[in-house]
């Protein structure tokens, strides 16, 4: 049985890819950074729902310790890492002359130091193996950027640069490494904004709907599996159109 950790996996989509992941007959580990209830009621409701192993591990990803740790426990409950799934991410909305220290160093330590602490964790196992699959979570702000978001864009935007350049120095390996850039997702994330600037989002997307952690759940599996077996270093828009 294959093994997938899921960063920030106790709500939205990453709670979304831990169900995906669980249905295919993976164990799963569920990430979680202070939200322990929820994380252990999802990975109970796994477990239970598809006959797999589940287990929730509390760490903060921007703590290199902490998740040097994380990866001990997993594979003490679980075995090694086969499926990385970096999905753990943080933002805000603010004028680029407002964001502070704090707000900059917040933002890249979870959404890009994170996935390069927990990358760095697995990678081992993988290439002792010869087998492994990394998944970024970026976001089409990472791809084109966003106005009021130059944090958050930034950090996407490096999450894609780590992706193409451990590809090409992990292929080798046969570990492949890919990034999934979600568009406008109706998680916990959108619930700042009205229904008027929803629907705007709608009518910029070709596609005219929003798109559900489901989207982003099913492309990872997509990347998880043989039938992607030959596609590594890549980035793929699950965006309805928002971006092309």
């Amino acid at each position: 049985m294959k093994t997938v950790v899921v960063t920030g996996g106790s709500r939205g989509i990453g709670e979304a890819i831990c169900a995906a992941f669980a249905r295919e007959g993976y164990a799963v580990a569920v990430n979680y950074n202070k939200n322990r209830e929820k994380a252990e009621k999802l990975a109970l409701s796994l477990s239970q729902s598809y006959g797999v192993p589940c287990t929730a591990i509390g760490c903060d990803v921007s703590d290199s310790a902490q998740v040097s740790k994380m990866f001990d426990d997993i594979e003490r409950l679980l075995g090694g890492v086969d499926v990385l799934v970096n999905n753990a991410g943080v933002s805000s909305q603010k004028l680029f002359t407002d964001i502070t220290d704090e707000d900059w160093r917040g933002c890249m330590g979870v959404n890009l130091d994170g996935a390069f602490f927990c990358s760095r964790a697995a990678l081992p196992h993988m290439i002792r193996r010869k087998s492994g699959v990394i998944i970024n979570i970026s976001s089409m702000w990472g791809q084109v950027g966003a106005s009021c978001e130059v944090h958050y864009s930034a950090s996407k935007a490096g999450l894609i640069g780590m992706t193409k350049a451990l590809a090409k120095e992990v292929g080798p390996s046969s570990v492949r490494v890919n990034c999934i850039a979600p568009g406008v997702i109706m998680t916990d994330m959108m619930k700042s904004f009205d229904e008027e600037t929803l629907d705007e989002l709608r009518g910029e997307t070709p596609l005219a709907r929003l798109g559900t952690p489901e989207d982003i759940a099913e492309a990872a599996v997509f990347l998880a599996s043989d039938k992607a077996s030959f596609i590594t270093g890549q980035v793929l828009g699950v965006n309805g159109g928002f971006v092309v």
